[in-house]
């Protein structure tokens, strides 16, 4: 297979990592696309001077996007960069309390140690226990597969292993955070981690307090020109390497025969492939692409992620009280999860993240304006976006943000523009809008995620936020490292 061609469904950053690491391989790869742009979920929005990110808006791991550079042989400084704010986040309370999340630890300490009865010493313990907790779990349960019996003879997985009292899977985040810190606004700062994989604190394991370390101990990154630029350097990456892209161009079957993937069907022809890399939610695989395939019943029984409502101001005034990232938190933090999980509905009192990457980016926004991405977690779509919820979810809103901030903002809303999980699901083909595929709101969450390979197929291999390890920037990165390494085995 030294000359394969490889056809990859999608260009998420799953789908760009894996078409970079291919190219690299020296194979011929194209990559079909249904949008007019890459990036997938990392897309942008221009409207009437302002530009806004439209998903995720921080990143960890660089060296995982850095990686993909100095694999084709270019120096990343050269093409895409970025910078650590001072703060991750600034966080507020209805009781007018505010934290500054600074990213030197010693202030941070300072910070919480000013504001709750944690102490320094408490908080260098918990932050050390999340290191400790990363380097037990990242090769094994984020950069290898864990659907592969054979990796389990490896010294990692040994090590893993070994070491499996530690991982904290039958104790749930918030426990855990509980009998931390037993303060409550800290234990809320460090629950909001569970929504960073679409889960709640109240469920999910207290393993996954490995993301309090991405954030607090190696640090949260913005690039130079806005998280958009992130898709926009890989393409760029891709297509100096050879990579093809077809935009516009939605794959509408995989063409399979006998346990071996032939290639695809798009625009009504049949593209041969030695090798397929789907980078498309698995659900819409199963259901659209190979409809004679059995769907795994994971996909269907198991609770998914949450999603989100977001509305895209232009603001025309500069608010001094806000940073780069800023959340309000609801009152009844445990409610609120009730509410998405088990209502399906978004509570009166939500969580409001606040983004304004102008802070970082001065051309985000025209002179003396702000662009504001404001976000609140909401529930898989089932039906239930009615213009009434989100009316309502917008009153509270604003109403909230008038409280703590002590503003009228709705005066200043230039315009608005709003995304919900119905949107969101049409837009990217996520499976009812959720956002990362499956939830981790269970200690066996991360088995229960559809692997990165399929043993009746041995040419067709699945990357992106919908399979292990999980979604977001960094897993997806992940996720193409572990099928480079799978396709690698076979190449030889």
């Amino acid at each position: 297979m030294s000359e394969s061609k490889v056809v990859i469904i999608g260009s998420g950053i799953g789908g760009l990592a894996s078409a970079i690491r291919m190219a690299a391989r020296g194979l011929e790869v194209e990559v079909y696309e249904q949008a007019s742009d890459t990036g997938g979920k990392v897309s942008e929005l221009h409207h009437q001077g302002y530009r806004f990110d439209t998903g995720p808006s921080v990143l960890t791991l660089p060296e995982l996007i850095d990686e993909l550079f100095v694999l084709c042989g270019e120096n990343p400084r050269d093409h895409f960069n970025y910078s650590k704010p001072e703060l991750s986040c600034k966080y507020f309370w209805e009781d007018g309390s505010i934290i500054k999340a600074w990213q030197d630890k010693a202030k941070f300490a300072e910070e919480i140690g000013t504001h709750s009865s944690v102490s320094p010493q408490r908080l260098d313990g918990f932050l050390n226990r999340s290191r400790e907790l990363y380097n037990i779990t990242a090769e094994t349960f984020i950069f290898n597969s864990i659907h592969k019996l054979a990796n389990f003879k490896s010294g990692e997985y040994r090590n893993t292993l070994f070491n499996i009292h530690k991982l904290d899977p039958f104790v749930t985040m918030h426990k855990r955070n509980s009998r931390w810190f037993r303060d409550k606004k800290i234990v809320q700062l460090f629950d909001r981690y569970a929504t960073y994989i679409g889960s709640s604190p109240f469920k999910t394991p207290a393993t996954l307090n490995i993301i309090s370390h991405l954030e607090h101990n190696l640090g949260i990154l913005f690039p130079d020109k806005g998280i958009y630029d992130i898709a926009a350097s890989l393409t760029s990456l891709a297509a100096r390497h050879g990579v093809e892209f077809h935009l516009n161009t939605p794959v509408r079957e995989i063409i399979h025969a006998n346990g071996v993937i032939k290639g695809i069907r798009a625009e009504n022809r049949f593209i041969p492939a030695d090798i397929v890399i789907s980078d498309t939610d698995v659900n819409l695989l199963y259901t659209e692409l190979m409809p004679s395939e059995k769907i795994p019943p994971a996909l269907v029984n198991k609770e998914r992620s949450s999603s989100a409502l977001v509305f895209f101001w232009g603001v025309g005034t500069i608010n001094t009280q806000l940073e780069l990232h800023n959340i309000l938190f609801s009152d009844d933090y445990r409610n609120e999860f009730s509410y998405l999980f088990s209502r399906k509905e978004i509570c009166s009192d939500p969580t409001v993240y606040i983004y304004i990457s102008s802070r970082a980016v001065q051309n985000d926004a025209p002179q003396g304006c702000e662009n504001w991405f404001v976000m609140v977690n909401a529930p898989e779509n089932r039906g239930q976006y009615r213009d009434t919820l989100i009316t309502e979810t917008r009153r509270n809103i604003i109403a909230k943000i008038n409280r703590i901030l002590g503003t009228d903002i709705e005066k200043h809303i230039l315009f608005e523009q709003i995304t919900d999980p119905p949107a969101i699901e049409q837009r990217t083909g996520s499976f009812r809008g959720s956002l990362y595929g499956l939830s981790s709101n269970g200690m066996f969450s991360a088995f229960n995620r559809h692997p990165n390979f399929r043993k009746k197929y041995r040419n067709l291999f699945f990357t992106g936020g919908s399979v292990h390890p999980g979604g977001g920037i960094p897993m997806c990165l992940a996720s193409a490292k572990i099928i480079d390494k799978e396709i690698g085995s076979i190449l030889r």
